[in-house]
This record gives structure tokens, C-alpha cells and sequence, in this order.
């Protein structure tokens, strides 16, 4: 089979693609001279796919088999460890489970055919006893156990369950100590079959290497055979308004954290998709951003600080706006949020403010593209949701001030937004 090549000249890449015989889709940017040499296989597989339906069958597991599956992938029927013996090569191999994505990924800079081959060779050869998986659970409990005293993932957790009543994008990725305890081999195989076939997964490789090479020894190393994909499930469709506008908890903190979020309705897959991401980045930029009147106003006043963050985190077929920080006084950011909005709505984004950030906006992207693990895991995203990641610095520079104005109206209103605040023990509202 051959392998397409498409160039960037604006920003000096050239990718080149393919998909398998048995479904796998591969994307390779060859970087010649570099010595750093970057991989990851991923699944369209992650925490909130607990629901689906395989081969006309429909199936039911608990909150944390994807995570629970990343911990297992590593050990070998053998009784060796792909970890150890990638280490061994001269690789940094480790792997991630979101809510909407599994990966399994390494960068060296020697003995890249060897570890490829590793890489793509444990990740598709499972291999659980009930023993190891009962020792496993141990392990993860105790991980679950040091999470739930995590005032960061309390305060997440808390806004999910706030705005989502049904997604299982509101369970935690790791699950809980409950729902491992009914992990067995059995799930883990099944899982496995359903979502580790090579048509659900992607390659992506960055640095200085052959593509036909990376191509042969894929076709080597995976199975030959191409097997239908899961359908996810993820429950009826969400309000656009959370269940629950306020939620607090305390913990043992030294000044409140809150997250102020919304849903965003997914925009559809493909390059539409794409441009939802890159105007609801850009968009919350201009609203919060750290050269906003809204964060340097409340950064004069002692309400914010520079801890501060915002995003609009797609996965698993969600849109969650998000915006993050410190605050002795957290209901006072939402009530300046929502007049910053009205205000927004009201006078539009100034025309010299909105170019400026656009420009701070391609120029993090620009730098962005010499982070190979950032390249591969955007492309692997962009493969499961059909756009082509590569193209978001020019999709960007067609972004319009009125689609920035549209997202914050469409999205930001007060009806909209929820709060989820951990504050000191023994605090008073």
C-alpha cells in the first residue's frame, strides 16, 4: 500500500498518511535531523466509554475499565513488562487515559524500530489472569483513595456532576473503589476485542524517520484483520443548563478553588469541528484572558491572582467551558464574569484587541508545533474526530471577531453557567 504525502508550507511540515488493510490509521511527520524521534498508538477509548454496542450486542461495564485496561496493557504473556524493557531500550515510554482517549506513547532517540515494534506489539497482545487483576485493584484503589483527597479533583468532579445529570463524562476517569471491585479478566478481554482492533486506533509518529519504514513494520507487527468499531453510547441528550447552579465543599485548603463552567454543544466532526475549537479558545482568550479587562480588573482588586486558567475541553462528544482559579471571593468572579458578558454582548470585542490575540493565539500554536508529543496526540484527536490537525493555524487566521462575539453569546449566558467552589474548612458563605 502506499502512503499519501500533503505539505504546510506555512508552517514547514509535510505529513504523510494512510490507513492500513486492517483499518489502522497512520500519521507520520518525518522532522530529518532531529534527533528525538516521537510514537503513539492511541484508541478512540477512553473513561466515558462505558456504554457501547459491538456486533449488534449492547454492553454495560463499570466507571474505570479504560484506565483500569492502561495499567494492564503492559505486562506481557511471557511475564515481562513492555515498560521495563522499552526503558531498557533507551526509550521514555508511558501512556494517559482521558475521558475520551487512551494512549500509549514513547520518544527516543535511539532504537526507534525496536521500540516501535514493542509499542505496537503489547498494545494489541492482552494478557490478564484473575490474579494480576485482583493484585491491580489494589494498586488502583489506593491511586483512587489519593485522588479523592484532591481539592483539584474535587472541584472538577463537583462542576461535571453540576452540568451533566447523564454523559459519563462526569464519573472519573479512574472510577471509583466501588466500581473496580467488579473489574474481572473477562471485562478486560472483552474490552480489549472491542476497542483495541487496529480500525479503532491511530499511529502517529514525529521525527527523523522513514515513513515506508514506519508503514512496513506496522503492517508486520498488528493483526491482519479488520473489525467492526464500537458504538459509544453516552446516554439521552444534556440541558444546555447545568442541574445544579452553586456547589461548594470544603476541604483542607488555604484559600477557596473554584471552576465557573458551561456546556458546549459539540459542533458536529470534521473541519467544522476544528473551527468550534479554535473560535471558543480563541473567544474565552479575549473574555479572561490574562491581558483582558475582565481578569486585569479583578487581578487590581485582589479577587484573582495568577493562579488562573480557561479552556473549552472537548471529549467524548462533550463541549465543557471552563474557567479556573483562586479566590477569596468566588461568587464575586462569577457576578464579574456575567457583566463582562453583558458588556461583551452589548459593545462587541475592540477590533485591536480581538487582532492581538489572535496573533498571541497562532504564535502559542506555532510553538506548539516543536512539542512532538503535542503534535501526535493532536493528530490522533483530529483523526477521531475527522479534521486534520495540522490545518488549525490556518483555519485559525480566518477566524472572525463576530463567530468569537456568537460562542459567548450562545454559550456564556447566566442561565448557563454553574460554579463549583472548595474552600477552607469552617468557611461561611
Amino acid at each position: 500500500m502506499m502512503l499519501t504525502r500533503k505539505d504546510y508550507p506555512s508552517i514547514g511540515e509535510t505529513l504523510w498518511t494512510g490507513t492500513l488493510p486492517n483499518g489502522l490509521r497512520l500519521r507520520i511527520v518525518p522532522k530529518p535531523g532531529f534527533a528525538t524521534r516521537y510514537a503513539v498508538l492511541a484508541a478512540d477509548y477512553g473513561g466515558a466509554h462505558r456504554r457501547f454496542t459491538l456486533d449488534g450486542q449492547s454492553v454495560d461495564t463499570p466507571a474505570g475499565v479504560a484506565h483500569y485496561l492502561e495499567h494492564k496493557m503492559f505486562d506481557l504473556p511471557n511475564g515481562d513488562n513492555a515498560l521495563n524493557i522499552l526503558s531498557a531500550n533507551g526509550a521514555d515510554p508511558n501512556a494517559f487515559t482521558s475521558s475520551g482517549m487512551t494512549a500509549y506513547y514513547f520518544a527516543c532517540t535511539e532504537g526507534f524500530e525496536e521500540n516501535l515494534r514493542m509499542l505496537l506489539h503489547f498494545v494489541t497482545t492482552p494478557y490478564f489472569t484473575p490474579e494480576t487483576v485482583q493484585k491491580e485493584q489494589g494498586i488502583i484503589a489506593q491511586e483512587i483513595q489519593m485522588g479523592e483527597d484532591s481539592p483539584g479533583n474535587a472541584v472538577f468532579y463537583n462542576l461535571l456532576g453540576q452540568l451533566y445529570e447523564n454523559h459519563p463524562v462526569r464519573d472519573k476517569v479512574a472510577g471509583t473503589v466501588e466500581s473496580i471491585a467488579e473489574i474481572t479478566d473477562r471485562v478486560l478481554y472483552d474490552c480489549h476485542r472491542a476497542f483495541y482492533a487496529p480500525s479503532n486506533l491511530c499511529l502517529c509518529v514525529e521525527g527523523d524517520v522513514d515513513p515506508q519504514r514506519v508503514l512496513e513494520i506496522a503492517l508486520d507487527e498488528l493483526p491482519g484483520e479488520l473489525l467492526p468499531v464500537p458504538e459509544a453510547d453516552f446516554g439521552p441528550p444534556e440541558s444546555p443548563e447545568p442541574s445544579l447552579r452553586v456547589r461548594r465543599e470544603q476541604m483542607a485548603v488555604s484559600a477557596p478553588q473554584f471552576i465557573i463552567g458551561a456546556k458546549v454543544p459539540q459542533a458536529g466532526s470534521g473541519p467544522e469541528f476544528l473551527r468550534q475549537q479554535l473560535v471558543s479558545q480563541l473567544a474565552l482568550r479575549l473574555l479572561v484572558g490574562y491581558s483582558s479587562p475582565f481578569y486585569n480588573r479583578l487581578y487590581e482588586q485582589g479577587v484573582l491572582n495568577r493562579d488562573f486558567d480557561y479552556e473549552v475541553y472537548f471529549t467524548a462528544g462533550t463541549g465543557t467551558l471552563l474557567i479556573e482559579g483562586e479566590s477569596p471571593d468566588p461568587m464575586a468572579v462569577l457576578a464579574a464574569l456575567e457583566q463582562e458578558v453583558a458588556r461583551v454582548c452589548r459593545e462587541g470585542f475592540d477590533p485591536t484587541r480581538f487582532e492581538r490575540a489572535k496573533r498571541a493565539s497562532m504564535g502559542a500554536r506555532l510553538r506548539g508545533l516543536e512539542d512532538f508529543d503535542n503534535v501526535c496526540v493532536s493528530l490522533a484527536a483530529g483523526v477521531f474526530e475527522g479534521y486534520d490537525a495540522l490545518e488549525s493555524l490556518q483555519e485559525l487566521d480566518s477566524v472572525t471577531a463576530r463567530e468569537c462575539l456568537d460562542f459567548v453569546r450562545e454559550n456564556l449566558a447566566p442561565e448557563r453557567l454553574a460554579i463549583s467552589i472548595v474552600e477552607p474548612k469552617g468557611a461561611t458563605e
